[in-house]
This record gives C-alpha cells, structure tokens and sequence, in this order.
C-alpha cells in the first residue's frame, strides 16, 4: 500500500511514517516540500505519489497566534484538509485527519465521547473543528481526535511542547510550572501512530475516534509521575489557569473516553505505560 504523509515532519506525522514504513511503501511532504494551502500544489504532488491512503499531519498548531491569525489558522486547519478530501474522493484514497480536543468547551465532568457535542471556545478550537467537518466528506475518513502529545519517531528531531518543556527542566535541575487545574488524556505519539496504522489496513467504520492513553490527569499529576519516573526531585510549581496570561481561552477538563477504538480492536495502553516507555527510549536515544 502506498501512503502519502502530508506535514510529514510534524511530532505525530513523523511517528505514523515511522510506523507504516514498516510494511508499506510512504511518500512524507514536509512543509518545505508542500504548501497545503495551495491547491493546485496538492492536486499534483497527491497525483505523483498515487497513494492508496492520505494522512494529514499538517497543522496551525499556536493556539494563541491563531486569534490574531485566523485566515492563516482556517487556511491550514479547515481549508487544506477539504482540498485533500476532495483529492481522497477524486482517488479513491483514504483519509486520515487529527483533530483536537480543544473543540469541546472543557465544562464536562466525565470524559468527551465522540458524539458529544463540540463547543469550540477558540479561532483554533473552530478551525479544527471544520476541518473534521470537512475530512469527513471523504468517502473514506477518520477523524482522530488526539491531545497533549509527548514523544517522537526514532530518529525525528527532539519533539517540542508542554511535556518536552517539563521534561527538559527537570533534568537541568530547574523548577518547572504545571496546571493543577487542568485535566487531560495524554497521548503517546507511538501509540497514536499504531493506531493510523490499524485504520489504513484494517478499514473499520468510518468517522471520529478519540485517539489518547487510557486514563486522565492534571499537568501536576503527569509531571510527578514524569519526575518519578526519571528519578529526579519533582520540583514542579503548581499554577492555575486563571493565573497565566493565554491569549485564547483553554478546555478546563478535557479527558476523552476512548472506548470506541478500543471496541474496534485498538488497546491504548494506560499514559502511565506509555510514559515509562517514553522515558526508556530517550534514555537510549541520549
């Protein structure tokens, strides 16, 4: 099967190369490579890879530029990905979209399901969520919602992010900041990458799927459990929300259940598991 990776050298997209090109034959475009918001730029590079399945790892990611940006947010999150997905019908091709879970408006007291109802509170949170929309005229797609991304493909570049950041200063001995109000599902890019895998050869039901690690916790948590692991003092300074100056507004709890994937076959391990193995590996990689 011949793949085709649109922002192949993000943190995510990176892992699912890594883990297709293990039994298929993957075509990355980097944003070097491929302008998403140019259409007749995609139409030809989707046409010279001729791929079988689309993953779209490209992605405005700065939750706060995108309020002042947001033409370049709706470009790249909304805009691009129906191109692609009308590129996936003209094809034939499947399609594989992230999503966030920003789209919800964090005010749930038990974890997000898939058909929840989304109540973006962001430019980015709504240019996310139309891109689902738009993924999801592909006659083919999944839309995988995913959150608080930590660890990287062997060989990718050092991954970036809140996790990185807490990480790095713990080793250098330094006090690092964590939300003790904030509640999240991490997501172990491995994992997820396992999982875009399973789409694109086993081909369940089309739609939305929660994409993270079993369980939940706070920032606080995760960073004690990383600190634990490391085996380094746990210098972590709790802060809250209503502290930090955000230019846009963040979901307060937005843990998702991810038991739909599991019911199609896909075990996300416990972020606890999937952390320890986070750890190991960049013990060996340093």
């Amino acid at each position: 099967m011949r793949i085709a990776i649109v922002g192949g050298r993000g943190q995510l997209a990176a892992a699912v190369a890594h883990e297709c090109a293990q039994a298929h034959d993957v075509a990355a475009f980097s944003r070097a490579d491929l302008d998403v918001t140019d259409a007749r730029a995609v139409d030809a590079a989707v046409a010279s890879a001729r791929p079988d399945a689309i993953v779209v790892g490209a992605a405005f990611t700065n939750v706060d530029a995108a309020e002042d940006r947001p033409v370049e947010a709706f470009e790249v999150n909304a805009f691009a990905v129906r191109t692609l997905a009308r590129v996936a019908r003209s094809i034939g091709a499947l399609l594989v979209h992230f999503s966030t879970d920003f789209v919800f408006d964090g005010t749930a007291s038990r974890p997000y399901l898939e058909d929840d109802r989304p109540n973006p509170r962001s430019v980015y949170a709504a240019s996310k969520l139309v891109g689902e929309w738009f993924a999801l005229d592909a006659p083919l797609a999944y839309v995988l919602r995913v959150e608080s991304l930590f660890g990287r493909a062997p060989g990718a570049p050092p991954a970036k992010g809140s996790v990185a950041g807490i990480m790095s200063t713990l080793l250098a001995g330094g006090w690092a900041k964590a939300f003790e109000d904030r509640t999240i599902s991490p997501t172990y890019v491995l994992d997820a990458a396992r999982a875009v895998r399973f789409m694109v050869e086993r081909r369940p039901a089309p739609g939305i799927y929660h994409c993270v690690n079993s369980g939940s916790c706070t920032w606080l948590e995760f960073g004690r459990e990383l600190a634990r692991q490391l085996d380094v003092e746990p210098r972590l300074t709790p802060v809250r929300m209503a502290d930090m100056e955000l230019r846009a507004e963040r979901p307060m709890y937005c843990v998702l259940s991810n038991e739909k994937l599991r019911a199609i076959g896909v075990d996300m391990p416990p972020w606890q598991d999937a952390l320890a193995r986070f750890v190991q590996s960049s013990r060996v990689s340093s």
